[in-house]
């Protein structure tokens, strides 16, 4: 066997194993072992020979992920700071969608449903106005396995069974596409059926706009949805929120978007972060409508999330409510999240902001 560079069986594809696993079939041992029942320890996995739990023990570390903290809302999300091996740390959020709910027999009539939020980066190069993490800057683009072990350390530490399907968003620390390697290997790991199995139509890459990488994603064909974060309806204003917009303008997004194969009963995101006194007008509305024309899009309104030393403010109900309703009365499917986690450091990279400042 070769070492990886981190030393984590977690970088590995089950098809890249079987090829330095033999026989082949331990390959998909293994993988149960570690995707379906979470084991931590290569002792446990009884039904592989010692020999080769000896030699896996010397070579690769498991999780490369531990956690450092977590805080849990009154509405059940959970946000999670996680320690790599460097010293580094990052985020990830549990997001408790729908709860499990008995009938007075105690039959399930309503399962539960989760979202998980995950990091593709420690930092980020973007460089937003309205986010916290971008203060910090960039360190390190996150390994597969420091990507995937955010999953498994959430599912083990709630115990959400393996057979449990959740939805995936890489919509934590980082832009994902600036780390396009790493992130579709994960993908592929995450949808494994002798894994996690977690279909890449339950997994969403979310992107500030990297038109090039949109484009390559798309050539892969992965089967994964697309979340474009968007923020304003014109270059000016999307330039001082997304400084990455002069390299990358909202036309060149649409266009790599507009070629993006999408599953037909999918529709592609477009995240709009609603700030007060800045884009939550019925004219932007407007320019929303004009430039999404032709494209089978759905708008995700997110209220910003205030931190503190941020100029930006939160928008009123009544605001998102009017911005909603006239694009859903031109034709966009449009939502408003549920803000969740207000309460605790809910906004991306606030409770590694906390820990940093307490150290």
């Amino acid at each position: 066997m070769q070492k990886v560079e981190d030393g984590s069986i977690l970088d590995y594809t089950k098809e890249e194993l079987q090829k330095i696993i033999k026989p082949a079939f331990r390959a998909k041992q293994l993988y149960g072992w570690l995707y379906q029942k979470y084991v931590d320890s290569y002792d446990e996995m009884k039904n592989l020979p010692f020999a080769l739990r000896e030699e896996l023990k010397n070579k690769y570390s498991i999780n490369p992920l531990k956690i450092i903290s977590k805080e849990e809302s009154s509405d059940g999300s959970i946000k999670y700071l996680f320690g790599l091996k460097d010293g580094l740390s990052m985020e990830a959020v549990l997001l408790p969608m729908k709860k499990e709910i008995k009938d007075e027999v105690g039959k399930i009539v309503q399962s539960s449903k989760y979202t998980i939020c995950i990091s593709s980066q420690v930092g980020c190069k973007i460089g937003c106005a309205f986010c916290l993490t971008a203060k910090e800057g960039f360190k390190k683009n996150l390994s597969a396995s420091e990507i995937v072990g955010q999953v498994l350390l959430i599912k083990k530490d709630n115990n959400i069974p393996s057979n449990k399907r959740v939805n995936i968003v890489f919509m934590g620390m980082g832009e994902p596409l600036d780390n396009l390697e790493n992130v579709v290997k994960a993908v592929k790991i995450f949808s494994d059926p002798d894994g996690l199995s977690i279909s890449p139509r339950r997994q969403t890459i979310s992107t500030s706009g990297l038109s090039h990488q949109i484009k390559k994603l798309g050539e892969m064909e992965l089967g994964v949805l697309l979340a474009i974060s968007l923020h304003a309806v014109d270059d000016e204003l999307r330039e001082k929120l997304m400084p990455i917009n002069k390299a990358y303008n909202i036309a060149s997004i649409l266009e790599a978007v507009r070629n993006f194969p999408i599953d037909t009963r999918k529709r592609v995101m477009f995240e709009y972060l609603v700030i007060k006194g800045m884009n939550e007008d019925i004219k932007s509305a407007k320019k929303l409508v004009k430039l999404l024309h032709g494209i089978k899009a759905k708008v995700n309104l997110i209220y910003f999330n205030p931190y503190p030393g941020s100029p930006f403010k939160r928008p009123s109900e009544d605001d998102m409510k009017k911005f909603q309703s006239y694009l859903r009365d031109h034709g966009i499917t449009c939502t408003i999240r549920e803000s969740k986690g207000l309460d605790i450091s809910a906004a991306c990279g606030q409770l590694y902001e906390k820990l940093r400042i307490k150290s």
